[in-house]
């Protein structure tokens, strides 16, 4: 069964001009359907004092070095920022990619950054309820001319983000596993679900599966929400194995395969990954 990719290259541990190049190469290569970064502050890998280049401003600038391919962050932590700056910032982007930009979120769950900039991240029972709260306001604002939220965590009364998006409705993605939240708040507000490096199409059925009795909860089409796994895509890596990896997800019932890239940003390692997921 044939699928979807896109390709992800994580922000840290390179320069500017070499993501610039793997994206602009991405771009002309019709297999690949989106490209993303992530919306951390440090990096994810050793040495965790390295650079790591800040995911939103990058996307801005790629938006502009692109012209097909689709863009977004997967995914942005809520407590990163108010979720109306998050709207403003989602509606501007797509402006600037021309339609194409895609919002991700999750709910957040780095310490180490979090801690170090005072951004508290909360017990998980807080988080879940930041990140469905925070949903909420975001779609309003896209969505309706004006917006009063009363919640726990957000306050806005009479508030507006102008302009609107180019999209009718910019595609959300929501990330993450957790069965009783934030898979409900996928069933409730998300088009699309990811989840990171499962290890097989079983674990993923399994999580799959809780999806779909939370949208029957919630009375949503489950049909509307694409399905989304990361997986890995390392130097030493067989191209045409990593494509019969995708291929027994895709069979399970996932329909856009993340490739996540580690180590070294080789251009030179694209292009055999491409012709293999093509073939």
């Amino acid at each position: 069964m044939t699928g979807r990719h896109a390709i992800k290259t994580p922000p840290h541990h390179a320069t500017w001009n070499e993501f610039l190049d793997i994206w602009r190469t991405a771009d002309d290569i019709e297999v690949f359907e989106s490209a993303w970064n992530w919306d951390h502050f440090y990096p994810l890998a050793p040495p965790y004092d390295g650079p790591n280049l800040e995911g939103w401003t990058m996307l801005a600038a790629l938006a502009q070095a692109t012209s097909r391919i689709r863009i977004g962050a997967m995914v942005n932590g809520m407590h990163h920022r108010h979720p109306a700056v998050t709207a403003n910032m989602a509606a501007t982007l797509d402006h600037i990619s021309d339609g194409r930009f895609e919002l991700g979120m999750g709910a957040g769950w780095n310490f180490m950054e979090s801690d170090a900039y005072g951004m508290p991240l909360g017990e998980l029972r807080d988080r879940s309820d930041r990140l469905e709260e925070g949903m909420e306001v975001i779609v309003s604002l896209l969505k309706n001319t004006t917006t009063t939220h009363k919640g726990r965590f957000f306050q806005l009364t009479d508030a507006w983000c102008e302009p609107k998006p180019i999209q009718q409705h910019i595609p959300i993605v929501i990330g993450g596993k957790g069965r009783q939240r934030t898979l409900r708040t996928v069933a409730r507000l998300a088009d699309q679900w990811d989840i990171t490096f499962p290890e097989d199409p079983p674990e993923w059925l399994e999580l799959d599966e809780v999806l779909r009795d939370h949208c029957d909860k919630v009375g949503r089409d489950q049909s509307e929400i694409a399905r989304s796994v990361h997986l890995g895509f390392a130097a030493d890596d067989d191209p045409a194995a990593l494509a019969d990896k995708a291929a027994s997800f895709f069979e399970a019932g996932v329909d856009i395969v993340v490739w996540s890239w580690r180590g070294d940003l080789d251009l030179a390692r694209l292009e055999p990954l491409a012709t293999a997921l093509a073939n």
